[in-house]
């Protein structure tokens, strides 16, 4: 019995430095992909970032493929998490929407824009699952958030949910379009805010637009202390 103890709490430990190694390799794969993009990252340069053995990479991930779907897999589960925690911690549409402009600050700072190509262009598997998360998860969240602000009356009554849902999504991309906004000269995270700023003032109703300024002042305050 007592044996059988030892075996697994040993069995345990062992299982629990496993899942550890696999994690730091996650981990630092997403630090070196949003800093430098995907395609200029070799399993080798992870492997020497860690300082282990590039075999010891392959016990856990197959080829880069799967650690890149692993590591999107990761980020879209994140995201969704933290946008559905902002959805209820909320107290009204226009709050939400800086919410989210705080998490794109945090989650965009030191994103290398030619991230989101090197994935269409090399992984396309994992393009897919972003598309999907883009086009099924956020174009729901966008569209609750519109309905909800139109309750508020926070939202202009007379805006298309469906055809402004969809300009929503589609402005999202433009700040990683290199040839609009190329990286040595725009900021990724400002870029999107302004984006954002510029659609929220576009559906705001009068009442909106005083809450959006108070807003952004709160924003711009909190920005400056930092």
């Amino acid at each position: 019995m007592q044996e059988t103890l030892v075996t697994e709490k040993v069995s345990l430990v062992l299982r629990s430095e496993i899942e550890k190694m696999k994690e730091r390799i996650q981990q630092k794969a997403t630090e070196l992909f949003r800093r430098y993009g995907i395609r200029s990252i070799t399993m080798d340069e992870i492997a020497a970032q860690l300082s282990v053995s590039k075999k010891t990479i392959y016990q856990f991930f197959s080829d880069k493929e799967e650690l890149v779907d692993a590591v999107v897999a990761e980020v879209i589960h994140y995201s969704q998490e933290c946008a559905s925690k902002d959805c209820k911690l909320a107290r009204n549409a226009v709050e939400e929407m800086f919410m989210t402009m705080e998490f794109i600050r945090e989650m965009y700072s030191n994103m290398n824009p030619a991230l989101l190509f090197d994935l269409e262009r090399s992984h396309p598997k994992s393009f897919r699952k972003f598309l999907e998360h883009k086009n099924k998860y956020l174009l729901k969240l966008v569209r609750d958030n519109l309905e909800r602000g139109i309750a508020e009356e926070l939202y202009r009554p007379d805006i298309n949910v469906d055809i402004i849902a969809k300009l929503r999504l589609e402005t999202m991309m433009l700040s990683f379009n290199q040839d609009l906004f190329p990286a040595a000269r725009y900021n990724l995270p400002q870029t999107q805010q302004q984006i954002i700023e510029h659609y929220l003032f576009g559906i705001s109703s009068l009442k909106g637009h005083k809450l959006i300024l108070k807003y952004k002042s709160a924003l711009s305050h909190k920005s400056n202390k930092v």
